[in-house]
């Protein structure tokens, strides 16, 4: 008998379509309750406790009783990383609704991926960064230079590492690690982007589109056109 990792048992625990489901629903870095992910996932509430247990008894997510709820979040940032590498290996699939064109489309131009920012605002932004030489990449590690300690010093975000993550809707890099995470985290508590809804977008507000090209010097245009 091998000794070696079980790799079937983890792929069986992630693959299966409602616990997937369940695990990019928390790729937006929140806590969830058990009924909010049964309606995320469009399964029953019975159904949703055997899975939401599968996946507790992988390692792959964590749970938190506070009153009378139990809300659950991913394991850790891996976790995190893992689910996200999957999807820039699985198959697009369309969508069908207006509804879901809309929501694909918000996702693809801003959302959260775990910590930080993704979609085509996070890779602008990591571009502009190289481009201004305020970031140099040497995957898998975004460094920050002297010039962007002292840009982002603007927004009072501190120097920390950062990483690189492959956007799986754009297929380029976008900015992780702490200092991703810092820079999402500003964003949103200066309201530069909010949520939208229950989801992972994220929408840019007219003070952000202001912050974006009074401190990263770009515009809408520089954003869309990675969306062409």
């Amino acid at each position: 008998m091998s000794s070696e990792p079980d790799i079937a048992l983890l792929a069986a625990a992630i693959t299966e379509p409602a616990r997937a489901a369940i695990l990019v629903h928390l790729l937006d870095g929140r806590s969830w309750t058990a009924t909010e992910l049964k309606d995320a996932a469009g399964i029953r509430a019975s159904t949703a406790s055997a899975h939401l247990q599968k996946l507790l008894s992988c390692g792959l997510i964590k749970v938190s009783p506070s009153g009378r709820h139990r809300y659950f979040r991913l394991a850790n940032v891996e976790i995190a990383k893992l689910v996200e590498l999957l999807q820039c290996f699985a198959p697009a699939r369309p969508p069908v609704t207006p509804g879901e064109r809309r929501c694909s489309a918000a996702l693809r131009k801003c959302r959260m991926c775990y910590d930080h920012l993704a979609g085509r605002l996070g890779v602008a932004i990591a571009e502009t960064m190289v481009q201004n030489q305020w970031l140099t990449e040497e995957e898998p590690w975004f460094r920050l230079t002297d010039a962007g300690a002292a840009a982002l010093s603007r927004l009072s975000i501190a120097p920390s590492a950062g990483r690189t993550c492959t956007d799986w809707s754009e297929r380029k890099f976008h900015l992780a690690g702490a200092l991703g995470a810092r820079l999402a985290q500003c964003f949103l508590e200066r309201r530069f982007v909010v949520r939208v809804q229950a989801g992972r977008a994220l929408r840019i507000t007219a003070t952000g589109w202001e912050a974006l090209e009074r401190d990263f010097g770009f515009s809408k245009w520089t954003l869309e056109r990675l969306g062409t």
